[in-house]
This record gives C-alpha cells, structure tokens and sequence, in this order.
C-alpha cells in the first residue's frame, strides 16, 4: 500500500480511525473522501493529528462525478461511506439504497475505469442475520433482518459480481460490531456510558438478551490493512471479529462496573427491535483472518472498554444522553 490510497466515510468513526491508521503505515499519500456539507466540516478528522499530512476531498458517494474525480490516481480504495443505523432504515428505506448500493455501484464502477489495484468494500455482521451455527463464518447464508442489512447484502453481492464479471479486484470487509473513541450517538456502548456520566442511574436500553461480538476500533483498523495486504483474499468476503460474545444486559453491568456505578435496566420500548428484525446472536468466526494474515485482536473487551469509557468521559458534552438516536 506504498502508493494513493482513498478511503470513502474517511470523517466517520471506523473511517477516522483508518485513514490514521494508514498514514501511520507510510502507505504514501491518503486521500480521505468526507460528505459534502454547507460547514465544510471534515467529521472526526476536523482535530486529527495526522490532518496535515492527508489531501481531504469533500463529495458525495451518490455521485458519480465527485466519486471517480477523487479515485483518479488511486491505487487502492477502503470504501466505508454507508448509512448506517438500523432503525433509520426503517423510516427511510430508499435514502439507504441510494447511498448503499447505489454509492458502491459508483465506486465499483470508477475503479473498473480507472484501473485501481484493489478496492475493499465494506460489509457488515448484519447481513448474517441471527446465527444458525454457534460460530458465524463466511459461508453462512446472508438473511436480511432489516432494510439496512438488505441493502449491504446488495452491495456486497454487486462488488462480487464485478470481481467474477470484470476482473475487478475486490474484497469484501466484514466487521462484526466495532466499539471505540468516536462511535456514533446511537451505538449501545456510548448510549449506556454517556447516561451515567449523565447523573442517570435507571439506564434505558433496548432488548437485553441478543449477544454481539465486540472488537475494539484499533483491532478492526488493523484488519483493514491486513485483508488490503492479503492477496489471497481478492473476491471474498473476510470477517474481522474476536470469536467471544456478550449478551447486552451483560454488557451494561460490565459498563456500570467498570465505572464503579449502581445502575438499573429499564427497557424503553422506543429502543426495542421487533422479534422478526432483531438479530438475536452474533459471534464471529474469525478463523479465516487468522489463518491468512497476521492479524491478531490486540484489546480484550476490558481494555478496550475502558479506553473507550474514558475518551467518551472527555467528550461526553458532544452526546445527548437523554435522547434516543436512531
């Protein structure tokens, strides 16, 4: 990766994270692709410490012009610009097709002209649906439980198909859930965490039962580069994920006790999923990246959580704990 490298949602939370990550890497110039906005604000890039050493564009991935315009000269491309939430999709179904599937046409279709080198496209554990298995690996089949998780399958699927159709060379990213410094507003972690900084002590949540698995934003970063390096990977998904799982009730006490607080659940049902759309268990398969690259989860749930805890501490003003964030 010693040549252009564009990252797409680069002023996101994993974006953020990866564009540091990669300069870190001295992969030669990052080109960071930000949503065009009237602020001309550059989301969590806006205090990086590697700001002046990255060429921010503003665009948008809905748009074919500003899409291929940023990808000229780019070798490789992390595409992570998505709509994200799981219950805005309920509400706005059509504005995650566009920016989804649409805005990752874009991209496949820009590196097909422009010849890039690789292009890893951004899943997510959601498109698994609830765990048939114990342990979720590749090959288990894509259900979509939600319009959001529809429109990553057809994302995913259309990279697939210009890889066997075009020889496009690309790999498909699959993260299970990523926590850390910078997570969105409607992410359960800073949810929980930023209620009891608040002085609350009867938490709202949601359901309490499903089980996710929980990887740290460096770990996820880190498997970013890892697949991009892997050669062996090209046309096929690789999931990133520590292989544990944690029930969300289990996950606030863990929360409360690490911030030595005494806490009560109470389950609001405005933040509860219906039974059909709630993915009740997600744990990863992570054999595939292990046996391929080097890489290795470096932060147990504790370390990570205690990391993420004390960043969300300094910036708890930037997150209103008493409104439920779709």
């Amino acid at each position: 990766m010693n040549k252009t490298v564009m990252i797409t949602g680069a002023g996101g939370f994993i974006g953020s994270h990866l564009v540091e990550r990669v300069v870190k890497e001295d992969a030669g110039r990052v080109r960071a692709f930000v949503h065009y906005n009237s602020r001309n604000s550059w989301g969590w890039l806006e205090d990086s410490p590697v700001l002046k050493e990255i060429q921010v564009v503003t665009g948008d991935v809905r748009d074919y012009d500003s899409i291929k315009r940023c990808m000229a000269g780019c070798e490789t491309v992390f595409h992570l610009a998505a709509v994200i939430g799981i219950p805005y999709s309920y509400v706005s179904p059509a504005g995650y097709l566009r920016v989804n599937v649409e805005g990752t046409y874009n991209v496949l279709q820009a590196a097909r002209e422009l010849g890039c080198q690789q292009v890893l496209v951004t899943s997510t554990s959601e498109t698994y649906g609830t765990a048939q298995q114990p342990a979720i690996a590749e090959d288990h089949p894509a259900v979509a439980q939600s319009p959001y998780a529809a429109t990553k399958i057809a994302a995913d699927q259309l990279a697939l198909s210009f890889y066997r159709s075009f020889g496009l060379p690309v790999k498909i990213v699959r993260p299970f859930n990523t926590y850390g410094p910078r997570q969105s507003a409607r992410a359960i972690i800073p949810t929980i965490v930023t209620q009891i900084l608040s002085g609350e002590r009867r938490i709202k949540v949601g359901n309490l039962a499903p089980t996710r698995d929980l990887t740290f934003v460096l770990d996820t970063v880190e498997g970013f580069v890892e697949i991009a390096r892997c050669k062996r990977l090209v046309g096929e998904a690789t999931n990133i994920g520590r292989g544990e799982e944690i029930s969300i009730g289990d996950l606030a006490k863990l929360i409360a006790r690490l911030m030595g607080a005494e806490i009560e659940l109470e389950v609001d049902a405005e933040r509860v999923r219906g039974e059909k759309t709630e993915v009740q268990r997600l744990c990863c398969d992570n054999r595939k990246i292990l046996e391929v690259t080097s890489w290795r989860p470096r932060y147990s749930i504790e370390d990570g959580m205690r990391t993420t805890i004390e960043w969300l501490r300094l910036h708890s003003q930037t997150y209103k704990a008493s409104a439920y964030n779709t």
